[in-house]
């Protein structure tokens, strides 16, 4: 008899340096013993020192229980994560409609409680400063057909303006089970269930330092404002936060059935 059980995911926002990986460490596990995923899935594009990713940042994430990696326009200011290394190792969906993107990691799939899930990331066009990124709607349609519509299908929108990322919503509402905003690393109280049956939120927030503008040393970014171009630095201690939400897929319909925001605080010495 088919397993209909419904699919449980966590979804993770932005993870923010040394100090984002340490908070993953501190926090995942108990989330894993309440809610018991099916799959963690994390954006890693400000993973190492704060932008880019390592295959070692990616490994330490793999070994804490993260089950597949999203990325955004940051996510090559380290290593390449295009590299065969990169690529052969992790479950990794890059910006499909940003050029830097090799086609084999325009998505990337999970097989969850004997179904298949897709996971797509897109960048917003509107103020992003990135050059060449194509329409992200057409994009999204161009993947949906070219996976043959599938039932379950999650939308990482990786887009700096909440009226862009509010009509991909209403864009994919009944395609993607799950569209979720990234990049701002500013949690929206938003979460909802859209009436096509797609889970919705502008943007998750992000992981990392709590005492911090954006993850980002406050005092250099008050420095910054103030006209003295400091280079960035990121807090490895003090208090933190992870942003994520939880999600539950009937896999019959593809639909979202729960979704709801998950914020922790701690303080990390």
């Amino acid at each position: 008899m088919q397993n209909l059980r419904h699919i449980k995911l966590i979804l993770i926002g932005d993870v923010v340096a040394k100090l984002g990986r340490k908070v993953l460490a501190e926090i995942l596990p108990m989330l894993q013993k309440k809610y018991k995923p099916d799959a963690v899935i994390a954006n890693i594009e400000n993973l190492a020192h704060g932008k880019g990713v390592t295959k070692k940042t990616l490994t330490e994430l793999s070994e804490l229980g993260v089950t597949a990696f999203t990325g955004g326009n940051h996510a090559w200011k380290k290593e390449d994560p295009t590299s065969d290394e990169i690529r052969g190792s992790f479950a990794l969906a890059l910006p499909a409609n940003d050029p830097r993107t090799v086609a084999l990691l325009a998505s990337a799939s999970l097989k969850v409680a004997g179904e298949t899930l897709h996971i797509i990331s897109l960048e917003g066009q509107l103020g992003m400063n990135e050059e060449g990124i194509g329409s992200p709607f057409l994009a999204f349609d161009q993947l949906y057909d070219g996976f043959g519509k599938p039932k379950l299908l999650l939308l990482d929108f990786h887009a700096e303006m909440t009226s862009e990322k509010g009509a991909m919503g209403f864009y994919a509402d009944g395609r993607a089970s799950v569209v979720y905003g990234t990049h701002t690393h500013i949690p929206t109280a938003d979460a909802r269930i859209l009436a096509g049956g797609t889970g919705f939120i502008t943007d998750i927030g992000m992981t990392g330092s709590n005492d911090s503008v954006l993850g980002v040393d406050k005092h250099v970014i008050i420095d910054r404002f103030l006209g003295n171009k400091k280079t960035f630095e990121y807090p490895e201690s003090g208090p933190s936060w992870l942003n994520a939400i939880y999600c539950e897929l009937d896999p019959k319909t593809g639909h979202c059935t729960m979704i709801k925001q998950v914020q922790e605080y701690l303080t990390i010495n």
